[in-house]
């Protein structure tokens, strides 16, 4: 079917319009908080949270960290988020399998609605968005590699979940850490009738931390939560518990080298 010219000019005529008068609506906002004295990148920041919705920011904030995963993965320049003194904790390995195996069957789906679907809007639309789940797999895991947990030098915790989750534990928190092999059902990072939040990977976790007091964090699609434990699997856990167990600077920290199956 045919789109008339008229249809197309209109189309696009009302395209500019929403742009300029968004662009428009941002610089105003701009330079308003400019004139209270933010400085230029305050006031930039000031202006988005203005104008954006928060659904949308996290939308673009969580596409542009999958982005630069992506690309820190591909030029191999190492862990985010790690310094000098830190040790990382990774947990992707348990899942490569599973990711590259939905990586094998996007593409496998890609290759051959490109030559089923015969309309030609129906083919460019499907092979854009089969072309954007393929990257999406891949930037997840990407990020899951290069965004690993972290314990401080400080002996604090930083529970990740590649570009999904970013959960930051204090050391005086933490009261203990230990082996503890378990197989939550719940959904990530959601914390239960308890207080226990669990991190897992392939739905596994192995290792358990009970904090002083409640932590609070937030979840993958912006929901505030709070917990007093946290379960959450590394992929050498003894090096772990024995890491943030040893990590406390009063000694009260004990690790305790058993593991429980649950």
């Amino acid at each position: 079917m045919r789109v008339a010219p008229a249809a197309w000019l209109a189309g696009e005529l009302a395209g500019s319009a929403l742009v300029a008068g968004a662009t428009a609506l941002l610089l105003f906002d701009y330079r308003r908080h400019r004139r209270e004295g933010l400085h230029r990148h305050s006031a930039f920041l000031a202006a988005i949270a203005d104008d954006v919705p928060a659904s949308v920011r996290r939308l673009i904030s969580h596409e542009m960290t999958l982005a630069t995963s992506f690309l820190r993965w591909v030029t191999r320049r190492g862990p985010h988020g790690v310094r000098g003194g830190d040790h990382a904790v990774p947990y992707a390995p348990a899942q490569t399998a599973t990711m590259y195996g939905w990586l094998f069957v996007c593409v496998v789906e890609t290759v051959a609605l490109a030559y089923l679907i015969p309309w030609p809007v129906v083919h460019v639309a499907t092979l854009v968005l089969d072309v954007w789940g393929c990257y999406f797999l891949l930037a997840l895991h990407a990020s899951c590699v290069v965004r690993p947990h972290v314990i401080g030098a400080d002996g604090s915790l930083r529970l990740r979940h590649g570009a999904l989750l970013d959960i930051r534990i204090p050391a005086d928190r933490i009261a203990s850490v230990r082996l503890d092999r378990a197989f939550p059902n719940g959904r990530l990072a959601a914390a239960d009738e308890s207080g226990v939040a669990d991190v897992a990977v392939a739905g596994l976790t192995t290792v358990t931390v009970e904090l002083t007091e409640p932590v609070r964090y937030v979840r993958v699609l912006g929901k505030r939560a709070e917990a007093r434990a946290f379960r959450f699997y590394a992929d050498d856990p003894v090096a772990a518990v024995r890491r943030l167990g040893g990590a406390g600077r009063n000694g009260s920290r004990r690790a305790v080298g058993q593991t429980r199956q649950r």
